[in-house]
């Protein structure tokens, strides 16, 4: 079992039968709606480290965001619903999993304070992914797994394909952090219309490490 949100993968990370947490080198972020902190993905303020999905799973509760994440490919997200299942967007269709399965390969983190939005109860996290269990692609308004995570846990229809009112004052400010130190190092600014979108943008480059909008090569972390 594959779950990939575009990419191959491989080295960088633990070992897979690894039980401590393990440091991983990797793009850091922060984003901003209208002066606002929205997301914050930074080590200097929350723990980063990724740890096995046998590991992982002692850790999770019912509605927790589980984010699991391998070299070279977008993190790919789920909802912990509960006994080692979690419920997901793979390969277009909303299905229960075994997090042990899927984990396979990859390390995980639990994400409920990546994003700054207030959370619903864990009850209705889990009630909302349920919810959408059986769905595909035809019937799904959600691009990618992080978005269907993020919106059983918060429920803002900006997480939903299409679902922003765009407005002409209305930006996201995505800054990209290289290098340790983050606040205090290198940081690159990326601005969008839509919450989706900047989400897109996030993810592919966690896939490739590549910024587009740089014109010089940026490693991003990648060794």
């Amino acid at each position: 079992f594959q779950v990939d949100d575009g990419g191959g993968g491989g080295g960088g990370y633990p070992c897979a039968s690894q039980e401590s947490p393990g440091a991983v080198s990797e793009l850091e972020y922060s984003a901003f709606c209208s002066q606002e902190c929205i997301f914050s993905k930074l080590r200097e303020n929350q723990d980063l480290n990724v740890y096995s999905a046998k590991t992982l799973l002692s850790m999770c509760k019912p509605g927790d965001l589980v984010e699991l994440v391998s070299t070279s490919q977008a993190p790919h997200w789920a909802v912990y619903e509960l006994n080692d299942q979690v419920i997901h967007l793979h390969k277009g269709e909303i299905r229960k999993d075994s997090l042990t399965e899927i984990g396979q390969g990859r390390h995980g983190r639990i994400v409920n304070s990546r994003y700054r939005f207030r959370p619903l109860p864990a009850n209705l996290v889990v009630q909302n992914a349920t919810g959408h269990l059986g769905l595909n692609s035809g019937e799904i308004c959600w691009t990618n797994s992080e978005s269907f995570a993020a919106w059983c846990r918060f429920g803002k229809r900006e997480f939903k394909k299409g679902g922003e009112a765009h407005s002409a004052d209305q930006r996201y400010f995505l800054k990209v952090h290289f290098g340790a130190g983050t606040r205090s190092g290198h940081a690159h600014t990326l601005v969008f219309r839509s919450l989706e979108d900047m989400i897109w943008e996030r993810r592919r480059v966690d896939a490739s490490g590549i910024l587009k909008e740089l014109s010089l090569g940026v490693n991003g972390g990648k060794e």
